[in-house]
């Protein structure tokens, strides 16, 4: 595994973004739910991804600025701890946040699309159940948002993707996506009523969701589980895939 290269933070708000190499990887889980079905093989770009989702103290910047109304539960002593992600927003709240940041740090950030996700949380452990192994973790379940540096972390550095809260993705929600998604940068279907979300969350009986798990939800609803983490595109240097060329053979799943 090649070291992640940590990029800098950002001058605004320290979120550190980790660059997430262009390459193929198997996207899914042959003995998941359905929509986790069929196991495929994707070509994606380099991007840079955030380390952790958006914590109180980072979307804080973004209210004292205007850029929405504070979530429902930005007052509850079980939600307010400035490292713990922001939860309560609504998919239309966090690409509010993007265009914010992009606009205050004039470089663009967005949502990750469901690949671009699932790609980062594997960090090129192709066959774990979970992004940073097989094991789980001995806490079943939390009675708030746990901060992500108390969650086990990745390949890449990265935390939270599981057991901490749903994060939103780019994506519209089909659950049959999977059967027809192209192999080149997959961006979900045209249309839709819910959008994706990926990673486990604390308020399930079992936080600890699988990394090929999907989720959804109505994109204007805001749920006290629901978080997210930004990407660039710009941060990554510009680089491309380039030609997909011919991926390779399928290796034996044995989950």
């Amino acid at each position: 595994m090649v070291a992640p290269i940590i990029l800098d933070a950002m001058d605004l708000v320290p979120t550190d973004l980790v660059e997430v190499p262009a390459g193929w990887f198997w996207m899914g889980w042959e003995h998941g739910h359905p929509g986790e079905r069929p196991r495929h093989r994707v070509l994606l770009d380099r991007f840079a991804i955030a380390r952790a989702p958006v914590t109180n103290r980072e979307y804080a910047v973004f209210l004292g600025d205007g850029g929405s109304e504070p979530p429902a539960w930005w007052q509850d002593p079980r939600f307010n701890d400035p490292d713990q992600p922001v939860v309560g927003v609504s998919w239309f709240d966090a690409t509010r946040f993007c265009r914010w940041l992009a606009d205050r740090e004039g470089v663009s950030y967005r949502l990750p699309t469901e690949a671009e996700w699932e790609k980062a949380a594997r960090a090129g452990l192709e066959d774990a159940r979970f992004p940073w192994g097989e094991d789980r973790p001995p806490t079943a379940s939390f009675d708030r948002p746990p901060r992500p540096t108390d969650t086990p972390a990745n390949p890449l550095g990265l935390v939270a993707l599981s057991g901490v809260c749903h994060e939103w993705c780019l994506d519209w929600e089909d659950e049959a996506y999977y059967a027809r998604s192209p192999s080149l940068n997959p961006r979900g279907p045209e249309t839709g009523t819910r959008r994706v979300s990926r990673g486990g969350a604390w308020r399930h009986q079992d936080a600890w969701s699988p990394v090929a798990h999907r989720s959804s939800l109505p994109p204007a609803l805001r749920y006290s589980d629901y978080g997210f983490r930004v990407v660039s595109e710009a941060h990554a240097h510009g680089c491309r895939a380039g030609a997909p060329g011919a991926p390779p053979g399928r290796p034996h799943d044995t989950r």
